[in-house]
């Protein structure tokens, strides 16, 4: 009899009791993808759609552990890591990931919630400068995130262009820096490939407070498609047209009293199903 696998992907990411991001909004992104999610919490945030309440830390070694048992046993196709707000946690899983063969890391430096509130330590971002992104794939700032990291201001295209390629210069891999704040019709994002190749990504602004976890649901989607044999452009593009689509199909929906959350389900798949050899 055949044996089958499904495409499995792991998110290293923070807890969102709303629902909408974090760990949430990645299993359900990877699920309608038609991918098999497997989990690592790094940190339990209370929030909801309002805002961010409180962070409670979770061990380091509760972090390796769970990193560990998912890595025996479902070793993944693609991983994601999102919320990293401390340098000790950075550390902690960037030397329990090189115990493993290498697979494709999306990293999606989570530093401002969409309600303004800073979610990341001042000293961490040297942290995931030094360790993180120079083993990760790909890493999808938005341009608050983009300006820390270049330590400039981002708010126009042209100041994205500059921020993307001093970003670059950090040891990084390929960059996909959204958009999705800019105060036009259009909103453009660009993907700095790993040729140092700019590629825009053009598409229509909604106009619409419900983006909550839209950055988590965009580095998630990514990394589900790279695990279904994509390539890397590919992933970007298809993954920036799953997140509009799904937040034109959630735009109307009112859930919570803040910023709610993407329809992540406007056209799921079916599990995607690998013949084992």
């Amino acid at each position: 009899m055949k044996k089958y696998t499904y495409p499995s992907v792991l998110s290293i990411a923070g807890f969102d009791g709303s629902g909408g991001a974090g760990i949430q909004a990645d299993i359900k992104t990877i699920s309608a993808l038609g991918c098999y999610a497997t989990t690592v919490l790094t940190a339990l945030p209370v929030q909801n759609t309002q805002g961010v309440r409180n962070i409670y830390p979770i061990p380091l070694e509760a972090v390796e552990d769970q990193i560990e048992a998912v890595m025996e046993d479902i070793m993944p196709a693609a991983i994601k890591i999102g919320m990293v707000h401390t340098p000790e946690l950075v550390e902690s899983i960037t030397s329990t990931l090189k115990k493993y063969e290498a697979v494709p890391i999306v990293l999606d430096p989570v530093m401002v919630a969409t309600s303004g509130h800073r979610l990341i330590e001042e000293d961490s971002i040297n942290a995931l400068i030094e360790q993180l992104i120079p083993i990760a794939t790909v890493i999808t700032p938005n341009m608050d995130e983009a300006a820390i990291l270049a330590n400039m201001n981002v708010k126009t295209l042209e100041e994205m262009r500059i921020a993307g390629k001093q970003i670059k210069e950090l040891g990084c891999n390929s960059i996909l820096m959204k958009g999705g704040h800019q105060e036009t019709t259009n909103i453009t994002s660009l993907f700095f490939d790993p040729n140092n190749r700019c590629h825009s990504f053009e598409t229509k602004k909604i106009r619409t407070n419900n983006t909550h976890g839209s950055g988590c649901t965009l580095s998630s989607a990514i990394a589900s498609l790279l695990a279904q044999g994509k390539t890397l452009f590919e992933s970007v593009d298809v993954a920036l047209s799953y997140v509009h689509n799904a937040i034109y199909s959630g735009k109307n929906v009112q859930t919570g009293k803040g910023n709610g959350p993407l329809n992540h389900f406007f056209n799921p798949q079916k599990m995607i199903k690998n013949e084992m050899d």
